[in-house]
């Protein structure tokens, strides 16, 4: 058989890295060799995001790039998976003919097919788009055992003709790893039951469905046996994890199990709802040694009667209370979260209510986002709507505040002994080693890093490693620090 390369490329959230190592898997065990440059692939596999516009526009772009190498390089197709092709499909298609193919979750188990057919000329039906909440039962007890698709749950049909090797006896797993890095995003549940007017992601990622926690500490047994040394745990609800199990406690008795992996040294939850945090959860997420103080909360607003039209939860002096809870257990915890400003109907009041909660909270990082019209959620059909100069003002607003908080926060941090995991070691012009990586308070990519001049360079840690620092400065939200040992 003639030898096929595929490229997967990732653009998005933590989620579609895990698909995309799925994907990966799949396509390894049927006979395609994986490459890193999209270039020297007969086939690239886009694997898009769907969520806010930017997104949307840096998926395309990337889907025309890698059209311009079939006049310059190997790439012979290009092919549109991922949230975007998921959620607009053949109309996608229709306005994007560069894609040789736009397929949905459903096609991702029969990927090698689809991608055979297309380099003998095929060219499949371009997905059909529709509402993949209504896939899966309303009660959530009645969901498991379905074999509608869940990206980077596995392999839920178990289908005969997919062989996996792996060093896992039971249950397999999919997944080839697409980088070197230390650290790996791990799946626990996809889609979402909440109904917040701003978010179209449960329309395209469905009803809330929780991974098996053997299929779970499976993948973490390989992640570890695969150079992987912490687990960021994904979803896009992980408080609601179990639920559809019978058991909303699975996410606290699961932590030990997976801190107690061979191999991994630290665990990371990430995507807490603050409406459905429990006391139990706080107290196995803060007492569990190897489990990092971090909490990844999504507040999005602090005005009371905004949330409530944005179909959520809380207020600013619920959220405080939560914190407070979250920090006297763990006093150097980590917190990020993420607001919208703009949102219809948003008053001065309203953004008012936001700057206070946000000046008290403390956070280490804050996403700030302008509100926009998302197709098909219950938001886009609000009036109310605030100029678009109007909403970029508060944004500005917001974010400039946001800036100079977190530049404080990291400034508190000044002092304290961290333990960093090291992801990258380079020599400097002046002949010193600097070595980058992430404390326990500091998620992947997006939450900042911790940056040591490395004394002695017969002594360097090797990549994976974690590193006991004493933080001494910073450089806006990273920590600059040195070893104390």
């Amino acid at each position: 058989m003639t030898s096929r390369s595929v490229a997967v490329v990732t653009l998005g959230c933590a989620r579609n890295e895990v698909d995309s190592e799925e994907l990966a898997g799949r396509l390894s065990a049927q006979g395609w060799t994986l490459v890193d440059d999209a270039s020297a692939a007969d086939v690239a596999v886009i694997n898009t995001c769907g969520f806010v516009e930017q997104a949307k526009k840096d998926s395309i772009d990337a889907l025309l790039e890698a059209n311009d190498l079939k006049q310059t390089g190997r790439t012979q197709a290009v092919v549109a998976v991922g949230c975007l092709a998921e959620r607009y499909g053949n109309q996608l298609a229709e306005q994007l003919p560069e894609a040789d193919a736009v397929l949905g979750f459903d096609s991702y188990q029969d990927m090698s097919s689809h991608l055979t057919s297309i380099l003998a000329g095929e060219r499949p039906a371009s997905h059909t788009p529709g509402d993949r909440r209504k896939l899966l039962p309303l009660s959530p007890a009645a969901r498991q055992g379905s074999d509608v698709a869940a990206p980077g749950h596995g392999d839920m049909r178990r289908p005969s003709d997919v062989s996996i090797e792996s060093p896992v006896a039971a249950p397999r797993v999919i997944r080839a790893r697409l980088d070197g890095r230390p650290w790996a995003p791990l799946k626990i549940a996809s889609g979402c039951d909440r109904r917040c007017a701003f978010c179209a992601i449960p329309m395209f990622r469905g009803a809330f469905v929780s991974r098996r926690p053997a299929d779970v500490l499976a993948e973490a047994r390989w992640l570890g046996q695969h150079d992987v040394r912490e687990i960021f745990l994904v979803s896009e609800n992980s408080t609601s994890y179990g639920k559809d199990l019978g058991d909303l406690r699975l996410l606290d008795t699961m932590l030990p199990e997976l801190v107690a992996v061979d191999g991994l040294s630290r665990v990371r939850v990430s995507y807490l709802q603050p409406a459905e945090i429990r006391p139990d959860l706080l107290d196995v997420m803060t007492s569990t040694p190897g489990v990092v103080p971090y909490f990844d909360i999504s507040f999005q607003h602090a005005s009371g009667p905004l949330l409530r039209k944005m179909r959520r939860f809380g207020d600013a002096e619920s959220f405080l209370g939560l914190l407070e809870q979250v920090r006297h257990r763990s006093p150097e915890a980590g917190v990020r979260s993420n607001v919208i400003v703009g949102f219809p109907g948003e008053t001065e009041d309203d953004v008012n209510v936001l700057a206070g909660f946000l000046s008290a909270a403390r956070l280490d990082v804050t996403g700030v986002f302008g509100y926009s019209d998302e197709d098909g959620t219950e938001a886009e059909t609000y009036d109310a709507k605030l100029p678009q100069d109007e909403i970029d003002d508060r944004v500005e607003h917001i974010r400039s505040l946001v800036e100079e908080l977190n530049h404080q926060r990291a400034a508190e941090r000044i002092g304290q002994n961290l333990e960093v995991l090291v992801e990258q070691i380079e020599d400097e012009d002046t002949g010193e080693i600097e070595i980058r990586g992430r404390a326990g308070q500091q998620g992947p990519d997006v939450d900042g890093e911790t940056v040591l001049t490395w004394p002695d360079a017969r002594k360097l840690p090797s990549i994976g490693d974690i590193v006991t620092v004493q933080v001494v400065d910073t450089i806006g939200i990273d920590l600059v620090a040195e070893p104390t040992g």
